[in-house]
């Protein structure tokens, strides 16, 4: 649980929570759909403009993560963070879709997010944990580096996907 200037920003499993949390996942799916997509220079205007696995995460995240573990940072009943650990492989999870709002930014809440996901992984069983960034979220990277997370091998062929790797 992380305190900062909104109180006490807790982390959360996700289903089971009211329906306002579920918009706020929602929410927070559709900020980080949009932002990638600008940052790779295809801005879009709105959701419906993103290409169809973006727009089926975001309206119907239980079908599109069904089988993964979604974690959520609430600040009350507000859904301020999340990220998602993609059932267990080939003895690995991966980590996907680690966002944070952006006012809520700088208090350790992806931390958090990362802590609690790595301990999820732990509990599966798992024996590393992978993820794919931008090489320009050098923020995302360096955190990552922080608790771990070291450059591996690609297993996706995307210009400019750095991915890294970390035993659980």
């Amino acid at each position: 649980m992380t305190k900062n200037d909104q109180g006490e920003v807790a982390v959360v499993r996700w289903p089971g929570r009211t329906p306002a949390v579920e918009q706020g996942l929602a929410g927070l799916l559709a900020a980080y759909h949009l932002r990638t997509e600008a940052e790779k220079g295809r801005a879009v205007a709105a959701v419906d403009e993103l290409p169809d696995r973006y727009r089926d995460e975001i309206s119907a995240p239980r079908t599109a993560f069904g089988d993964d573990c979604v974690l959520l940072a609430l600040s009350g009943d507000t859904a301020v963070g999340c990220v998602v650990v993609t059932a267990p492989a080939g003895g690995r999870s991966e980590i996907k879709r680690l966002w944070t709002s952006p006012e809520f930014r700088g208090r350790g809440i992806a931390s958090d997010l990362l802590g609690a996901a790595l301990a999820h992984a732990a509990e599966t069983g798992v024996s590393a944990v992978r993820l794919s960034v931008w090489k320009w979220r050098t923020g995302a990277v360096a955190l990552y580096e922080r608790l771990g997370f070291a450059l591996t091998e690609s297993w996706d062929e995307r210009d400019q996907l750095v991915c890294m790797q970390r035993a659980v």
